[in-house]
């Protein structure tokens, strides 16, 4: 039975996105997971567990934290409570993709399967191409570019594992290193609304006096009260200094 127009369409704008491997964000990320080879070796970290995590888990900050927990022989429940807490980051990722990416016929089940490939990496690429691809394509494009990402990490961390071990040390770090750097360059970049930004400012000064400070609960508060401060600051400061007076702007 031949392919309707429609499938060969949807097909054509997977294979488009699937091309996203050869950007920049998606070469600096798999340089990152040699990095992330590099460490599971040292922490005694089977190629297949390694393979697994990445595969399974796939954002790397969840998996680091899983692996040092298990270094530090931390029981399964901590492990989980922690990878999970630290998943919860993504969900505004995911809040403000999905309705980029829902069509009128999108399945809800397609929607949760795909949300697994939300991380930093997928969801700067998405919001930054998306408004290129016809909402009904939308779907299999990102569809592409998570299943094309998530199998060539998968298979690189599984390649380089062995080959990591004759890396030095500070060769290894500086691989990892290279997603945080483009993290803050690119959500600096891709921000659209101003709130975005004064988040990032607040986090980038708060963040490291609250390491000092609350150690342990810098991370968290952060976030939450960074958060809130920015959207308080765009709310009361921003808004209002770029709202149209009353009467419209016709007034002598």
């Amino acid at each position: 039975m031949p392919a309707s127009p429609a499938d060969t369409a949807s097909f054509r704008w997977f294979l488009e996105g699937a091309r996203g491997i050869f950007s920049l964000p998606a070469f600096i990320l798999m340089t990152s997971f040699v990095g992330f080879s590099a460490f599971a070796l040292e922490s005694g970290v089977s190629r297949g567990e390694a393979m697994f995590m990445t595969a399974m888990i796939w954002a790397l900050p969840a998996k680091m934290i899983l692996i040092g927990m298990m270094a530090s022989g931390a029981n399964i429940l901590a492990m989980f409570l922690a990878v999970t807490l630290s998943s919860i980051r993504m969900m505004p990722m995911v809040a403000s993709l999905v309705p980029e990416l829902r069509g009128a016929r999108t399945p809800t089940w397609l929607l949760l399967v795909l949300s697994h490939f939300v991380a930093i990496t997928a969801w700067v690429f998405a919001m930054g191409h998306l408004k290129d691809v016809p909402r009904e394509a939308r779907v299999a494009y990102f569809a592409g570019f998570g299943l094309t990402l998530v199998s060539a990490n998968t298979i690189l961390v599984g390649l380089s594992y062995g080959i990591v071990s004759t890396f030095p040390p500070a060769v290894a770090g500086v691989l990892f290193f290279l997603t945080p750097v483009y993290f803050v360059g690119s959500i600096w970049a891709s921000a659209r609304h101003s709130v975005v930004k004064i988040a990032f400012v607040i986090g980038v000064v708060a963040g490291p006096l609250l390491a000092v400070v609350a150690p342990g609960f810098d991370i968290l508060i952060a976030g939450i009260g960074g958060g809130t401060l920015a959207y308080l600051i765009d709310r009361l400061v921003v808004r209002r200094r770029g709202a149209v007076p009353p009467g419209g702007g016709d007034a002598p």
